[in-house]
């Protein structure tokens, strides 16, 4: 198995991390990194924003993410069109994946929580009209790695077309 698959396959959402903090520089390596998701006419819909402990306190995740040491906000800017919305969604999200492999791949696990969607998270985030939040997203190093759950073989969702 290649690299790259064996990142994609042993990838788990991490639900309990340990209190190590992440390096800036290798946070911001993996944030970068995530900027090559492919994203229609160039346009890098993507916005982060790093919620402090105040900000987290006021969302009230049930487990603080886990007591991920960092946890992100990922949003999708506003578009002229509902097509071009979709166009970015998309790509926002192809980002994050980017960016948990990348973490994946370092050591470090991820939980991507769409709690930020909520009005209430949005009013705290303050996110303004017109954006998605694509996800809050917990960083850390795992306390523990979930078994992979089974998942349904492709082959069986793939429809021939004429």
């Amino acid at each position: 198995m290649t690299d790259i698959l064996k990142t994609i396959r042993t990838r788990r959402t991490i639900k309990s991390f340990k209190p190590d903090p992440i390096d800036e520089a290798l946070l911001l390596s993996w944030l970068e990194a995530a900027c090559s998701a492919p994203n229609h006419r160039m346009t890098e819909p993507w916005e982060v924003r790093h919620a402090g402990p105040e900000t987290r306190a006021k969302l009230g995740h049930k487990t603080d993410f886990g007591g991920a040491p960092v946890v992100l906000a990922v949003l999708s800017k506003p578009a002229a069109t509902p097509f071009e919305r979709d166009e970015n969604l998309m790509a926002v999200s192809c980002w994050v994946q980017n960016l948990l492999l990348a973490a994946h791949e370092a050591g470090a696990g991820t939980f991507w929580s769409s709690l930020g969607a909520q009005p209430r998270s949005r009013e705290i985030l303050g996110v303004p009209d017109g954006y998605d939040v694509v996800g809050l997203i917990g960083i850390g190093y795992p306390a523990e790695i979930p078994q992979p759950k089974p998942r349904n073989p492709i082959a069986g969702r793939i429809v021939p077309l004429p």
